[in-house]
């Protein structure tokens, strides 16, 4: 396992505090890439629960924050991050799509948005190792 997945797994599970979706994708990777943690956490901030309308997922938009943040944020790259998650998902990026499909086989919602969450922190750091950033 990955520093970074390893972290993701400490934000989630944090009953203190509650890390949104998006942030616990971003926080694990903000220190590498030069961000404070406070800054990370501002920053993705209205990102949890698809931009707090369920519009596209927080962690798959958190990864996108992640790429950014290591300067991979060109247009086939954006693209291949999407392609990777749909192949993944029956096509769909959207909270509600994914919440609606994880509710009809009969999962619950927050073991759902953890794996999300481990997904896009495990897809985003392949990513960048493909790349060399990390």
């Amino acid at each position: 396992m990955s520093k970074y997945v390893d972290k993701a797994k400490q934000l989630r599970a944090d009953t203190v505090l509650h890390y949104n979706c998006a942030q616990a994708v971003v926080l694990p990777f903000a220190s590498d890439a030069g961000l404070s943690e406070e800054m990370a956490m501002r920053v993705s901030s209205n990102f949890g629960a698809g931009m707090r309308r369920a519009a596209v997922c927080g962690a798959i938009t958190g990864g996108l924050m992640a790429l950014g943040l290591f300067g991979l944020d060109d247009p086939a790259a954006v693209n291949e991050y999407h392609r990777r998650l749909r192949e993944r998902h029956e096509g769909h990026l959207d909270c509600a799509d994914l919440l609606r499909i994880n509710k009809e086989l009969g999962r619950e919602k927050k073991p759902h948005c953890d794996d999300m969450v481990f997904e896009c922190v495990e897809l985003v750091e392949t990513m960048l190792r493909e790349k060399g950033l990390l």
